[in-house]
């Protein structure tokens, strides 16, 4: 079932499409800022380390990067919980 983000667990793997060699028809633009998520524009395909496939049919998709997100690996806003990263890197 989808849920309200358009996000499913494809399970089977398959990425990129077969019979693509691997190749798109355009670059895929991926935005990265200094305090919060990955933005990607889709649909995107992420390879969990657990070997699972999940599939945004978002138009850009927002990938966790602090690794609080309960909605792993998408973003869900945590990160505005922590300070931001100067000054972390300050202490």
């Amino acid at each position: 079932m989808l849920n309200e983000h358009d996000e499913r667990d494809e399970g089977d793997g398959r990425c990129p499409e077969p019979g693509t060699g691997g190749r798109r028809e355009h670059a895929v633009r991926v935005t990265l800022g200094t305090d919060g998520p990955m933005l990607i524009e889709g649909p995107v395909e992420v390879a969990l380390p657990d070997g699972r496939v999940v599939r945004s049919d978002r138009f850009t998709a927002a990938v966790c990067l602090c690794g609080l997100s309960a909605r792993y690996p998408w973003c869900d806003t945590s990160h505005r919980r922590r300070p931001p990263r100067s000054q972390r890197n300050a202490q």
